[in-house]
This record gives C-alpha cells, sequence and structure tokens, in this order.
C-alpha cells in the first residue's frame, strides 16, 4: 500500500470511528429504549427509597430516641441520633447485599422480568411500613428489607440494559440507566422540602413505585440471551458454584466486589456527608438555625445532586473512549483530591457560596463514578452467570463496606470533627487504584458466553 492509499485509510478508519462515537444511538430499537426506560425508573425509585432516609433520618432518629429516653439531654441526643443513623446504613448494607445475592441468581435462573417486578414491591412496601414505626428497631428491620429489594433491582436492571442494547451503544446504554439514580436523589429532596420535618409522610410516598410493577409485567420481554443460556445451560443459571468455583469468574467476582466496596463505603461515608457539611459549616457561621436543614437539603439534594448527575453520564462516554480501567483510576484520584477540597477550602474561607460552588464537583467525581459499575460489571461475566456476577460483586461490596460505617464511620463522625472524619475516610478512593490492577479491560470486547 502507498504511503497516501495508507493515510487514506487511516483517515477513513479514523472517520468511521468518530461517526460510530458521535452516533452510539443508530440502531437502537423502540423495544431496548422501552427497557431501558423501564429499568432506569425500577433504579430512580430505587435511588429515591435509598435517599429518603438520608433527608429524614434527622427528624426520624431525634424524635424515636427522644420517643425511648424522654428527658434525653440535647448533646446526647445528637450524639445517639450520629451513631444510630451510621449504624442504620451499615444495616442496610448488609441487607442490600442478602437481597443483592438473592435476587441476582434468582434473575438469572427465573429471568429478569419476574425477579425486577418482585424487587421493586419488596423496597417500595417496607418504606411505606416506616411510616408507622414507634421504635428504633422497627427502622432497622424495615431498612434492611428496603435495602434486599434495592440490591436486588440494580443486578437485574443492568443484566437486563447490557444483554439487549447492541455493543457499540452498551457501555451508553449502562451510564443512562446508573445515571438515572440521580432523579431519584432529587425526587427525594424534594420529598423532603415538601414534609418538612413530616417524616412519616415521606415514607408514605415511598409505597408509589410499587405501581411501576405493573408496567414491568406487561412491557418487559425476557433477553434472547438469557433465553438460549436457560436452554443450554439449565442446570448452572446462577450458580454460585461456578462463579466462585472456576477460577476465571472467580477473580472477577473477588476483585469487583472490591471496588464495589470502596464505592460504596465511600458512597455512604464519604459522598452523602455533602448534607451534612453545609450544616456543619452554617452552624459555624452562624446561621439562624431553623433555615440549616432545609439549606442543607438543598445543598446536597440539587446542587451535589446536579454534579453527580453529570458525573454519572460522563461515566459511560469516558469509559469507551478511555477504557474501564483507566477511568475509573483517574476519577478514584480526582474524587480523594476534591474530597479535601471540600473538606477544608469553605471553612477556610468562611463562606458557604464556596461550599456550594465546589459541592457539583464533588458529585461528579465522589458518586459520579458509580455510574461505571452497571458498565462494567456486567462485561465480565457469561450469561448464565451475569445477574448473580453483576450482583455478587455490587452487593458483596456492600456487605464489605458495612463496617466502615457501622464502627469506623459511626465512630469517627461522633467523635472528631467533621472535616477531619470526611477527608480520613475519603482515603478509601485511593485502594480502588489497588483493585484495578487485578480487573481486565473489557472496552471493545463481545459479552462472554
Amino acid at each position: 500500500m502507498s504511503g497516501d492509499a495508507h493515510e487514506a485509510g487511516k483517515a477513513t478508519r479514523r472517520d468511521a470511528s468518530s461517526t460510530t462515537v458521535r452516533r452510539w444511538h443508530e440502531g437502537v430499537t423502540s423495544y431496548q429504549w422501552l427497557v431501558l426506560a423501564v429499568a432506569s425508573l425500577g433504579w430512580v425509585f430505587d435511588a429515591f427509597e435509598g435517599q429518603l432516609y438520608n433527608l429524614t433520618r434527622g427528624d426520624m432518629l431525634p424524635d424515636l430516641i427522644a420517643r425511648a429516653q424522654p428527658g434525653i439531654e440535647p448533646a446526647a441526643l445528637q450524639k445517639l441520633t450520629v451513631a444510630w443513623g451510621e449504624r442504620f446504613l451499615g444495616v442496610f448494607l448488609i441487607g442490600g447485599t442478602i437481597g443483592g445475592w438473592l435476587f441476582s441468581t434468582l434473575a438469572d435462573r427465573w429471568g429478569r422480568k419476574p425477579v425486577m417486578a418482585v424487587t421493586i414491591l419488596f423496597y417500595s412496601v417496607f418504606s411505606g411500613l416506616t411510616a408507622v414505626a414507634t421504635e428504633l428497631w422497627h427502622v432497622g428491620a424495615l431498612r434492611f428489607f428496603v435495602a434486599m429489594g434495592v440490591g436486588g433491582e440494580w443486578a437485574v436492571g443492568a443484566a437486563l440494559v447490557a444483554e439487549v442494547f447492541p455493543k457499540h451503544a452498551r457501555e451508553r446504554a449502562g451510564g443512562i440507566f446508573h445515571a438515572s439514580s440521580v432523579a431519584g436523589i432529587w425526587l427525594a429532596a424534594a420529598v423532603g422540602l415538601a414534609v418538612g420535618s413530616s417524616w412519616r409522610a415521606a415514607y408514605l410516598i415511598g409505597i408509589v413505585p410499587a405501581a411501576l410493577v405493573l408496567w414491568v409485567r406487561v412491557s418487559v420481554k425476557e433477553s434472547d440471551a438469557w433465553r438460549e443460556a436457560k436452554r443450554e445451560k439449565r442446570e448452572r443459571l446462577g450458580s454460585f458454584g461456578e462463579l466462585l468455583g472456576d477460577g476465571r469468574w472467580r477473580a472477577r467476582a473477588v476483585a469487583g466486589a472490591l471496588l464495589a466496596m470502596v464505592g460504596l463505603a465511600t458512597f455512604w461515608g464519604v459522598a452523602v456527608a455533602g448534607q451534612n457539611l453545609a450544616e456543619d459549616l452554617l452552624r459555624r457561621l452562624g446561621a439562624p438555625p431553623e433555615t440549616i436543614a432545609s439549606r442543607a437539603k438543598v445543598a446536597f439534594g440539587f446542587v451535589q445532586g446536579a454534579g453527580v448527575a453529570a458525573g454519572m453520564l460522563a461515566m459511560g462516554p469516558l469509559c469507551a473512549r478511555f477504557g474501564r480501567r483507566r477511568t475509573f483510576a483517574w476519577m478514584h484520584v480526582a474524587a480523594f483530591v476534591v474530597t479535601l477540597v471540600v473538606c477544608w477550602v469553605p471553612g477556610w474561607c468562611g463562606s458557604y457560596a464556596v461550599l456550594l460552588a465546589l459541592l457539583p464537583v464533588f458529585g461528579f467525581f465522589a458518586q459520579g463514578i458509580h455510574a461505571g459499575y452497571a458498565v462494567y460489571f456486567p462485561e465480565l461475566f457469561p450469561t448464565h452467570l451475569r445477574a448473580t456476577g453483576a450482583g455478587f460483586c455490587f452487593n458483596t461490596g456492600r456487605i464489605l463496606a458495612a463496617p466502615v460505617l457501622i464502627w469506623l464511620s459511626a465512630w469517627m463522625k461522633a467523635t472528631l470533627p467533621l472535616p477531619v472524619a470526611i477527608s480520613a475516610l475519603g482515603g478509601l478512593f485511593l485502594l480502588g487504584l489497588v483493585v484495578l490492577w487485578f480487573l481486565p479491560e473489557t472496552k471493545g470486547t463481545e459479552l462472554p458466553e
């Protein structure tokens, strides 16, 4: 080939590549869009149920603690509220792990459609029942069952989207699926503001997503890949024995779970603390006490949430452009650096406006990274183990993260200045760099069969 022809050939390939990147949605059918919409709505309400607790615990937990201990001193009440708040986050992670393990393997055995419907019912009904809780143990038990549905729904939705969309659109579709959770955060923030301190009303609203089950039952079909796997590998569908017994899948499952552990521990221990950092700074700046809670909810739910939305939507294109491992690595490094900045710079400046300017950047890196799990984890496993493997990674990450919240985070936030505690917990982002060495690059590859 002559030099001119060679250069022309390279230019043609570059043009074709750039066209593919620009037009990733070409060839996507109306049914594939429908599946993305249904799976995303399930994840929207999944995130809504999870964030509802963060936005109401400041009213709910003091109410229940004071009911159990009349006359408790304000300082003791505050300390118990913080400690129980972190413990219930740990309980939520444990419930999510068990539900994720259970429902992900059932999704490989029974199909994506029925298990998605069951998980949505789980998190909706048990969230609604929280409205009648009268004791702390009621909250703990109900959060456990809500988490079971939350943990299971993600794995089913991520597997279904990965199987239904073509390879050239898979990264973007997976990223959009996970990014839809931001709408759930915004919805929870809106409900939190609307009900104020009437936390029981917020949980009554939490039962509404159960109506989505009807749409799932009517509109979603099982993927062709799953039906073929069911015909050929009936006895091996959703087998934890094969997942952990086969060296190739076991290595990916363990490393994936450790990567998810970093993300989930930092999410619940660091990222959701944006609301607490806003409250802490407002108190130090002498803001009117009656305005602090609502302003902090807006800062976390909407201001930080805007950055989260941008970060999650960016993960799919970034993974497509730079590869999964490189994108995750840079996001982890940036999240650590931004955590330190958001913890200390606003206080040094004595400016709440500076905090509001930094929170979207904080959300972009600290929470945006999570959309990559929906892209990456389903690509690591074959069809007959896809939901099981993705669910194992994401939800075993929950159980590994639980001790960080139940003991370490609870102790640090109750005894140390908040910026110190959050900065120290942010160091966990750097652990993700080590884990990535043990995972393969899946950019441009077909799904394992």
